[in-house]
């Protein structure tokens, strides 16, 4: 993933994560990676990854369970 550091990068992350959804890529029910997984993989901070999850909590495509992790929506 190219991201333009000129511009706040969370959204570019959550853009990404919905084009990763959409495309099937995490099945629902299925346990999306963990913030710290993603954030090694797209070389971004892990708070950036958080942010990008909350906008994803917030649009319904993921909910979070505590101490289990983040999982995929139907």
């Amino acid at each position: 993933m190219d991201l333009d550091r000129s511009k706040p990068v969370w959204p570019q992350v959550a853009e990404e994560l919905r084009r990763r959804l959409t495309a099937g890529v995490y099945k629902p029910g299925e346990r999306f990676p963990s913030v710290n997984e993603l954030a090694a993989e797209l070389d971004v901070a892990p708070s950036t990854v958080q942010k990008a999850f909350t906008a994803l909590r917030d649009e319904g495509k993921l909910r979070t369970v505590l101490g289990q992790g983040s999982f995929v929506n139907g």
